[in-house]
């Protein structure tokens, strides 16, 4: 137990280090025009992808139904090499893009996040690849309450 305590405290001081050193603002600036971009073709775009393709290689996880907009669990996953990011994103959010991350071979390609879901939605989950292809799986997820203020 003390281990993981001693690694959260570390964490927790490298963070408050790194953000005294101004690097919060480099990472947020990094993919600026992704995170703001108002369709999924857009934020494929600005993270450096081309034309999308559907692949049932890359696999998109979440609910059918979301009983709460606000704390919507989604994930993204491949076993695809050659994957430079992975991409999940929400069709009718104001800005689409909801995460993005940065992977490589070395990187088992799974992730889980939260997202925020005003209204029901199709769901993509992109993997962009080394020479530019966008590989994606899509679900449509509805929400019964949202959670982006209405």
């Amino acid at each position: 137990m003390n281990n993981r305590r001693d690694t959260l405290k570390q964490g927790a001081v490298l963070a408050g280090l790194l953000t005294a050193a101004g690097y919060p603002q480099y990472a947020l600036a990094f993919n600026k025009n992704a995170f703001e971009a108002k369709t999924v073709q857009e934020a494929i775009r600005a993270a450096g992808g081309g034309a999308m393709s559907e692949s049932k290689d890359v696999t998109l996880t979440g609910p059918d139904i979301a009983e709460n907009g606000a704390v919507v669990p989604l994930g993204v996953s491949t076993n695809l090499s050659g994957v430079r990011e992975l991409l999940i994103l929400v069709e009718k959010n104001p800005n689409v893009l909801v995460a993005l991350f940065k992977v490589n071979d070395a990187i088992d390609a799974n992730f889980m996040t939260r997202a925020k879901m005003g209204q029901s939605s199709d769901v993509f989950a992109v993997a962009i690849m080394n020479d530019g292809r966008a590989l994606f799986s899509k679900k449509e997820v509805k929400v019964t309450l949202g959670g982006c203020g209405g």
